[in-house]
């Protein structure tokens, strides 16, 4: 039940990201490093991911390395959003943003890995 709590608080979190990043694009500026944004073991959803809780036969599964894997996209994604956003490369950062832009796509996957998860957790 705890895995199903942290995947829900995962999904939302990562969801907010997409508001975080537009403010980032309109304002040029983020409270966060690039550098921080970039590794995936700093969010709590990424502590919680590489800590000790999951167990070996958790970590085994192809559902749990999927998310493994696309949250470590994600957020090598969203670092790439906001270090255009930071450059004056604003385009470019929106056109990642967009529908079947680079962060939008990956964010989705992430999100029906993570959904996907959850219903083999129960």
């Amino acid at each position: 039940m705890a895995k199903i709590k942290e995947i829900d608080k995962a999904i939302g979190a990562h969801a907010m990201w997409k508001s975080r990043l537009k403010m980032t694009i309109e304002s040029s500026k983020i409270d966060t490093p690039v550098e921080t944004i970039r590794r995936d073991d700093q969010c709590d959803f990424g502590k919680w991911l590489h800590g000790p809780t999951l167990t070996a036969s958790d970590r085994a599964t192809k559902q749990c390395q999927a998310v493994v894997d696309l949250h470590a996209r994600f957020h090598q994604t969203a670092s790439r959003v906001v270090e255009l956003a930071l450059t004056g490369r604003k385009s470019e950062a929106e056109t990642m943003m967009v529908s079947g832009g680079e962060y939008a796509v990956i964010s989705d996957q992430l999100t029906r890995a993570m959904t996907e998860w959850k219903k083999t957790s129960k």
